[in-house]
């Protein structure tokens, strides 16, 4: 028994791997019948083996086992707000991300009973504002969002104008040391995984061109950068995206000598929400909290499975919350760090979307960087281009929405339960550039039920 038992097989090698498989096709092709072609334009093989890996994948630095369960709570009342935050806190949430819509909130009142010590604490500002940060007591280390370019992108406006957005930048990014790209917005959109690693790689970029010469070489070291990115039902490949987007930024970073180490902080998409068979929402964020999991994602805010058609309500968010508890605590995700090493599917993947994410940031990059391209509304023709194949492939059936454009429940009635407009929502205001609008598939099918019920 002390010989090892795979001794005594030999090995096999992937070439003797699919000659086997073509044998057993008898005659039927393989590339035509096993591979599989995604929008990503990468072709995955029905199978992985360690020879086609010139030196074993390196083990990333990742601890999947620390991940944070965040709460995102919006402050329309800062005592509600501040009992709400105390609570969820006690009821398992790790952190809290506070979205702030105006100067009159006061992070003291805010925070109060809250050690932002142990519980980290963000705040998401609605406005663009130096004064509101310097404003905030040193002892609480709260982390600040601030990303002027996916205001620019989201809304097609500055907050106020070019110059005094990127002023405003300049002095919050060395007072807090960090910034923020707001990667979901592409995702939501439509925009493939390639487009939204590339277009996040040049949203950075803008930020390490405009911030190179104004933080000192002390500052870079122990600069944070945070994305914001949003994760679908596209199990493996969402895995892979995370951990390519690590490794884009790392190497990006690395050349302007800034701190290879991001922040990735992700929620479950809207692009495949449903109000009709709303359940189905659980089963899919469930799905998406894994990918960020076992992705190396630092915080998850999970998605109520009633939040595109309820006002935020206890019991959504406690359900939405309490998947995550048991993802952490019960299904034992948090007793390995980096569990998605070693898999040769990841890793093949991870490499692909990284290539090919580099080589869409570097033609970004080549024809005038990603403002420019947003300038000229590239961008948005691209995210755009994407979306309406997707939405082909929905109205088709090849995209399946269980509840929805697959096995819909014709007694599933909802006109009379809808408390917020589910729908993507049109502002007739004079923009700068086009925004880049986020779209649910199932809207429109959606909008039809609604009429004939």
């Amino acid at each position: 028994m002390n010989k090892p038992l795979f001794n005594n097989f030999e090995e096999v090698s992937s070439r003797q791997w699919k000659q086997k498989i073509q044998v057993d096709l008898k005659g039927v092709d393989y590339n035509a019948t096993l591979i599989w072609h995604t929008n990503e334009g990468i072709d995955v093989k029905p199978f992985y083996h360690a020879d086609e890996f010139e030196h074993q994948p390196k083990r990333s630095n990742t601890k999947a086992s620390e991940f944070k369960i965040c709460q995102t709570i919006f402050v329309a009342n800062v005592d509600i707000s501040n009992k709400k935050a105390v609570d969820v806190i006690a009821r398992g949430a790790d952190a809290i991300e506070f979205i702030i819509p105006s100067k009159d909130v006061s992070p003291k009142n805010l925070l109060k009973d809250i050690d932002a010590t142990s519980t980290p604490i963000s705040f998401k500002l609605l406005f663009l504002s130096s004064e509101y940060i310097k404003s905030i007591p040193e002892a609480y280390p709260i982390t600040i969002q601030t990303d002027i370019i996916g205001h620019l992108s989201k809304t097609g406006n500055w907050f106020k104008n070019l110059k005094e957005d990127h002023q405003q930048f300049r002095t919050i990014a060395k007072l807090t040391n960090s910034a923020d790209v707001n990667m979901s917005l592409y995702q939501n959109a439509g925009a493939t995984m390639v487009q939204q690693l590339a277009y996040s790689l040049a949203h950075t970029n803008e930020y390490f061109n405009h911030l190179d010469a104004v933080l000192s070489e002390v500052d870079k070291k122990t600069f944070k950068l945070t994305f914001n990115v949003s994760v679908g039902t596209n199990y493996f490949f969402e895995i892979a995206k995370l951990r390519a987007l690590r490794l884009l930024y790392q190497t990006l970073s690395l050349e302007y000598s800034f701190n290879p180490e991001c922040q990735i902080n992700v929620t479950p998409t809207k692009r495949n929400k449903t109000i009709y068979d709303y359940n189905t929402n659980m089963l899919r964020t469930t799905t998406e909290c894994m990918s960020a999991i076992l992705g190396g994602a630092n915080s998850i805010t999970n998605l109520a499975y009633d939040s595109l058609y309820h006002k935020d309500n206890e019991f959504g968010e406690r359900i939405a919350r309490n998947q995550l508890l048991v993802l952490k605590e019960e299904s034992y995700f948090d007793k390995v760090d980096n569990p998605a090493d070693g898999s040769y599917y990841i890793e093949s993947l991870t490499t692909q979307l990284c290539d090919k994410a580099l080589e869409l940031f570097k033609n970004i990059e080549s024809n005038g960087g990603f403002l420019s391209q947003l300038k000229i509304g590239t961008i948005q023709k691209k995210i755009k281009e994407n979306a309406a194949k997707e939405q082909v492939l929905f109205d088709s059936g090849d995209i399946v929405l269980l509840g929805t454009n697959k096995h819909p429940n014709p007694q599933d009635k909802m006109k009379d339960t809808i408390e917020i407009y589910p729908f993507m929502k049109k502002n007739p205001v004079k923009t700068l550039i086009e925004p880049v609008i986020e779209k649910r598939l199932a809207e429109t099918l959606e909008q039809k039920r609604l009429q004939n019920e």
